[in-house]
């Protein structure tokens, strides 16, 4: 497998591609890593050293991987935070050109905007150009609570608010793929409080994964788990799977890093998790 992937990076610790681009490898698949920034570390530190790349620059590495005649083997693109205008602009780029050079590839989309803790954290437009440009391109897309409310417009805080929430976004995406979605971070008032829930909608049908609440406040897990379900929807052709593969291994991660106390995801050292999830977790239709 063979997947294009678009995002930020941080030398230190696990956000971005550096979240996202070590799991898929250790699945196996090949990575081509195109980085929208390089900084020290992620921004939740509260300062940081490093550079915001252009769009042109990012346009530019992808038409070099382009020249290798590789996007006819490119399975997948994968795409996640958005800096600017740009940015997104390149990634439409890469994204015309992998599928003229394979039809079939599919396009993940993680609308990152933002979460229920932070609030939005994008600069003004990207909620935009992810509603108007990058959603109506994509074939999967991953949101959080917070993110599908701001997209659609509708409130999650019910089960059924989830669903039409998932319905409306699903409706926003090309529909010459799997128009599948996977809803992160949900928790609604049949959420125990002692847990968090997941949400898949393929084909007509709704599953929720629901796993134990870890205690700890950590960045990097949405760009994992995004990565994760992209690999696993495409190896086995079922967003329940996915959802079951991906959650299980992210839960696994998070817990190894609950327990060392880590502020850093523990993306190597709990490397297991991804090929084999120490606690496997079964989704259920809803």
């Amino acid at each position: 497998m063979h997947i294009l992937s678009i995002q930020s990076w941080v030398s230190y610790g696990h956000v971005g591609n550096a979240s996202a681009v070590f799991p898929l490898q250790r699945l196996g698949a090949e990575v081509w890593a195109v980085n929208t920034v390089q900084f020290s570390n992620h921004t939740g530190y509260g300062d940081w050293t490093g550079d915001v790349y252009s769009g042109q620059s990012v346009r530019r590495l992808v038409d070099g991987i382009a020249a290798r005649d590789a996007f006819t083997r490119c399975d997948a693109v994968l795409s996640g935070y958005v800096g600017g205008a740009d940015i997104g602009d390149a990634i439409l780029h890469a994204i015309g050109s992998v599928r003229r050079a394979n039809p079939a590839a599919t396009y993940c989309c993680d609308p990152v905007i933002g979460d229920v803790d932070t609030g939005v954290y994008v600069r003004p437009g990207i909620e935009d150009f992810l509603r108007d440009q990058a959603l109506p391109a994509a074939d999967i897309a991953t949101p959080n609570r917070f993110e599908i409310e701001r997209l659609t417009g509708l409130d999650c805080h019910t089960l059924h608010g989830a669903r039409q929430a998932v319905l409306r976004l699903r409706s926003m995406l090309r529909m010459d793929g799997p128009a599948c979605v996977l809803l992160t971070s949900l928790e609604t008032d049949e959420t125990p409080g002692d847990c968090i829930d997941m949400l898949t909608f393929e084909a007509g049908h709704f599953h929720l994964l629901r796993t134990p609440r870890l205690d700890l406040a950590i960045n990097g897990a949405g760009d994992a788990v995004a990565a994760l379900f992209l690999f696993h929807r495409l190896t086995t052709g079922s967003a329940v799977a996915a959802l079951e593969a991906a959650g299980s291994s992210v839960y696994g991660l998070l817990r190894r890093t609950a327990e060392a106390g880590s502020r850093e995801i523990l993306t190597v050292a709990a490397q297991d998790e991804f090929v084999s999830p120490s606690r496997r977790f079964a989704a259920l239709p809803c």
